[in-house]
């Protein structure tokens, strides 16, 4: 009977155990699930619970595909619940890929925004939008070189007065950023959006190794609450698939003195922004403009050059024709 007693009492005490293990795990550093995108992602239908989708945007059993790899395509998954939480991570599970292996474009975005749905021209969302994008831009086939390569990602902080500006790759107005080759890579690439305080810091996992590398990290960053996650992607002349695997937003947990802090509902707000980087403006599409040269410029220079030789030796054979006697014909 003591030996039945105490195995008794060594089955409660591991049930307790469980039990404050998991109330501790679940008091603030936790899933968020009304925020989260996993598979399998349909409900009844095609409609995914808590997450609407627009444009070209395609749903799968294995990824939700924001846009194939075809020319003026756009697309956007945003989810229907506005975040109340004042520190979070988000963890972005995607891939991009195509069959371009020079030019591609254009690119993605990760969203944290006050209005949601709404197509336009910055990677599928609308342009003077208010909130945060972290841009994942692959289209390098810009007007005027830059000081960095591409794919690039940056982060730009908006109160709906500010425009992107894609030629000059939002450089103007990005709060930070870093050259991450995250496209056709064989492997899982991961994103990760952590916001705590007032510290944005954003970073990659593109190398297989199942570890985070810091992209950039910037303070004096203020968003306020209440706003929705979204991912959306655009293509153009370039093209490329841009699928979105999961979303999952965490809220992390910090100590006491940071969480009774009040909650900001003012408009999104970043005390610091990147240096100006040098540019050569090119308004009117110069034809010998620009850092890469495009399929067609290529072709075109091509054509002429043919064309010039072929020229060359009609004119040489006239020339030459004439004073060769051997070629001269006889009438006797």
């Amino acid at each position: 009977m003591a030996s039945t007693g105490h195995f008794i009492v060594l089955i409660c005490l591991f049930l307790l155990n469980i039990t404050c293990i998991l109330a501790a795990w679940n008091t603030k550093d936790y899933l968020k699930r009304e925020h989260t995108l996993v598979k399998p992602y349909t409900g009844s239908g095609m409609n995914i619970p808590l997450w609407d989708f627009v444009g070209t945007t395609m749903v799968t059993s294995n990824y939700v595909r924001l846009t194939p790899d075809r020319q003026s395509s756009q697309g956007a998954i945003w989810n229907s619940i506005p975040c109340n939480v004042r520190n979070w991570e988000l963890h972005v599970h995607f891939k991009v890929h195509g069959q371009g292996k020079s030019l591609f474009g254009d690119g993605f975005a990760i969203w944290y925004a006050r209005d949601r749905l709404q197509l336009g021209p910055v990677f599928g969302n609308k342009d003077y939008f208010v909130g945060l994008a972290v841009i994942a831009d692959t289209y390098s086939n810009h007007n005027g070189p830059h000081n960095h390569q591409h794919p690039y990602v940056s982060a730009m902080v908006n109160n709906g007065t500010q425009h992107y500006d894609h030629d000059r790759d939002g450089t103007h107005t990005e709060l930070a950023g870093c050259t991450s080759l995250f496209r056709n890579q064989d492997h899982e690439t991961y994103l990760a959006i952590r916001y705590e305080g007032e510290t944005l810091t954003v970073s990659m996992d593109i190398d297989g190794k199942d570890g985070w590398s810091e992209c950039f990290k910037v303070d004096g960053v203020r968003l306020p609450v209440g706003y929705y996650f979204g991912a959306s992607a655009a293509t153009g002349e370039l093209a490329d698939n841009h699928d979105i695997i999961s979303m999952k937003l965490y809220e992390l947990e910090l100590p006491d003195v940071q969480t009774k802090e009040e909650l900001y509902r003012g408009l999104p707000q970043a005390d610091i922004f990147a240096a100006p980087r040098d540019h050569v403006e090119d308004e009117k599409g110069g034809f010998m403009s620009g850092g890469t040269w495009s399929g067609w410029k290529i072709f075109f220079i091509i054509m002429l050059i043919i064309i010039g030789i072929i020229v060359c030796g009609a004119v040489a054979y006239v020339i030459f024709g004439k004073d060769d006697p051997t070629k001269r014909k006889r009438f006797y």
